[in-house]
């Protein structure tokens, strides 16, 4: 049952690091004569860490194999270390008799500890499950070799007082004294196995870690560093006796490393730590090497002056430091990840082709430059436009294949999405998930520029398309107003000045009748003409301005009507007349629908002239838009003339906090004087009662 499970993990987690504790207390008061040369090994760093690591585990997963795997070897830790140092309290006391019968649970605890840990769980790890049914014959040859070598020092010999330890040899009630001539030539064949089965086990997550997806070998990456690690300095402590305590602080990482293994792999970056290490490692190696000997040189050149010498191999080391570890990091990018590892890399190359060619060329740049980068199968970059409610697609390139579930990243240039970008699956490489996180956080914004280039780009085209289109309308229009309403009503009148001067000598009382008639005509003639100019500009502009002209849309007080209140900032003489009727008809479009749709109290209106743009606010205090609405034709006028002169329209409002429309014009800058550019006029105020 779960809660058993969960019982017998706390007990062993409580144990095991209790049984340490003891045996350190009982090392403590040894006499000097039994004190061993080291008391703290690997075995007591996993007697402690080990079973508190694995109580964590079954605590979520009670079932893991792993875990009481971890729970096993490191109550074999602790054992070892108690019965260890009981031998030795016995043997002090003069009970030779006991300190013999505790050599045997020392050293099962040894052999379950050294099996458990160094063996099997690199062997199982991640998945409680072998490789392949080929490595059993490793398992087989680690049991066998740590079998074989307790059983040696079971049936040990007594061994000669002379360089023994310890001042009286503690006796092994079960020795085959026949068996002394062979016991270092049977010892050497049970390291032997032991040596070459802790190397395999490693190398059993290496090639796990090949074979895996991304996601897998990012799970695989923690034992595997861990492992490799312990390893390399069991080995180096091996060689040189005084760096064994490596081995012992690196013993307490791996069951840290098993946890984020085992259930928080996709919340950290094993690549970064293993490049990380690399780096730190060889930086200390060569600039150590490289200290101390310009120190030895510098000594031998200048005898007698010591803080010369270590002053010089201060300032050569320093002056290497940074390019070495810019080395060291290129090549170990270039290990984990493949030809590019460093973003700024593709990021500095993805500028240098953005500014050789338009925007379609910058795009293919981009997704080559991704697909390179984050190594996969395939990359598509698509941009879309219009609404956010209707959107369309305006271009889409495709590189290599992107799969039938590709990764979506947004691509949102200043707040707006202008498309997405769809990443395919990894090809074959070691260590591509935190690294693509990087490279994507790099990248995107330049993908997201560059779609945003293309969508303008596509508008700026359908806009010309557009006003093309419109001009020829318009042409189209006055024709037929010219043609059906002007030109009817001007023959017409013709036709009654003709009838009028014939009647005018016999019949003066018709004549006068059809001169009435032709003043009637005139004045829709006057009409006629006035419509089509206001329609070409609106009269306002030119009589009283652009700043007034907007005052006047606002109109007079309503007391039903929402207070609008409308200032103007800067000089606003001179603008450009296709700018002047944009900004007008906006602001008469925007007036337009607060009054129809947004139910507010209160619209502000604002213009201001800058050194290069003009600016138009419309801010109302209104219902707001809703979400996932379709934009009507006001709205699709207002970007299209803002497109049009190669502005800006902004036109945001959420549910119940109001609309805000705001437009900015490009102008050039004026000639007036910087009193006159920052002067601020009110233009007008109006008050609902």
């Amino acid at each position: 049952m779960a809660w058993a499970a969960r019982a017998v993990a706390v007990v062993l987690a409580v144990l095991s690091p209790a049984l340490v504790g003891a045996a350190m207390l009982i090392f403590a008061g040894l006499p000097e004569e039994w004190l061993p040369p080291v008391t703290i090994t690997p075995l007591t760093a996993a007697g402690v860490t080990f079973p508190v690591v694995s109580a964590f585990l079954i605590a979520h997963r009670p079932r893991l194999k792993l875990a009481w795997l971890m729970c096993a070897g490191g109550l074999g830790g602790a054992v070892y270390d108690f019965c260890q140092a009981m031998m030795l309290a016995s043997a002090a006391r003069g009970d030779l008799a006991l300190a013999g019968l505790l050599r045997f649970p020392a050293q099962v605890g040894w052999a379950v500890c050294g099996l458990v840990l160094e063996m099997l769980l690199p062997l199982y790890s991640p998945d409680g499950r072998l490789p392949s049914p080929r490595w059993r014959a490793v398992v087989l040859l680690g049991v066998v070799s740590i079998g074989a070598e307790t059983a040696r020092q079971f049936v040990r010999p007594d061994p000669p007082l002379e360089g023994y330890l310890f001042p009286v040899v503690i006796h092994n009630p079960l020795q085959i004294p026949a068996l002394a001539p062979y016991h270092s030539a049977i010892g050497v064949l049970t390291w032997a196995g032991i040596l070459v089965t802790l190397p395999l086990a490693a190398l059993s997550l290496l090639l796990r870690l090949r074979r895996a997806d991304p996601v897998g070998r990012r799970q695989i990456g923690w034992p595997l560093l861990a492992f490799a690690g312990y390893i390399v300095f069991m080995l180096v402590g091996i060689v040189v006796p005084e760096l064994y305590w490596l081995s012992t602080l690196w013993a307490m990482l791996v069951p840290v490393a098993m946890v984020f293994s085992v259930m928080r792999y996709r919340l950290y970056g094993i690549d970064t730590v293993i490049s990380r290490t690399f780096v730190a490692a060889g930086l200390l190696a060569v600039v150590g090497g490289v200290y101390f000997g310009v120190a030895a040189l510098s000594s031998l050149m200048v005898s007698g002056y010591d803080q010369i010498a270590g002053l010089a191999a201060a300032l050569f080391t320093g002056a290497f430091f940074q390019p070495l570890r810019r080395m060291l990091q290129r090549a170990v990018d270039r290990l984990l990840y493949g030809p590019v590892g460093d973003p700024r890399v593709l990021a500095e190359r993805l500028v240098q082709e953005m500014r050789r060619g338009d925007p379609a060329q910058a795009l293919a740049s981009v997704i080559g430059v991704l697909r390179e980068g984050l190594a996969v199968q395939g990359v598509t970059v698509e941009v879309t436009g219009g609404e956010p409610g209707d959107q369309v697609s305006v271009a889409s390139m495709v590189s290599g294949q992107v799969g039938d579930s590709p990764r979506e990243v947004p691509l949102v240039w200043h707040g707006e999405q202008v498309g997405r970008l769809l990443v395919g699956p990894p090809t074959p490489r070691r260590f591509p998930a935190a690294h693509d996180e990087r490279v994507l956080e790099t990248l995107v914004p330049y993908a997201a520029d560059v779609a945003h280039a293309l969508r303008m780009a596509a508008d700026l085209q359908g806009s010309r398309e557009r006003i093309l289109t419109a001009r020829e309308e318009e042409r189209r229009r006055l024709r037929r107003d010219l043609h059906d309403g002007l030109g009817q009503t001007l023959s017409r009148m013709a036709m009654t000045i003709n009838m009028a001067r014939f009647s005018l000598k016999t019949s003066p009382e018709a004549a006068d009748e059809l001169l009435r008639e032709l003043r009637s005509g005139m004045d829709a003639v006057t009409g006629d003409i006035r419509q089509i100019v206001y329609g070409l500009r609106p009269p306002a502009l030119d009589d009283l301005g652009l700043a007034a002209a907007v005052q006047a849309l606002a109109g007079p007080a309503d007391p039903e009507g929402p207070a609008t209140e409308v200032s103007a900032e800067g000089d606003l003489a001179g603008l450009p007349a296709a700018v002047e009727v944009a900004v007008y008809r906006i602001a008469q479009e925007a007036l337009t629908n607060v009054r129809r749709h947004a139910r507010a109290t209160r619209v502000r209106v604002e213009l201001r002239r800058e050194p290069e743009a003009l600016r138009l606010l419309i801010a109302d205090d209104g219902v707001g838009l809703s979400p996932g609405r379709r934009s009507g034709v006001g709205l699709a006028s207002m970007r299209e003339r803002t497109a049009e002169l190669g502005g800006l329209c902004l036109i945001n409002g959420e549910p119940g906090e109001g609309t805000t429309v705001e437009v900015m014009f490009p102008v050039p800058a004026t000639d007036a004087s910087p009193a006159r550019q920052h002067r601020t006029a009110s233009v007008g105020r109006r008050s609902a009662p």
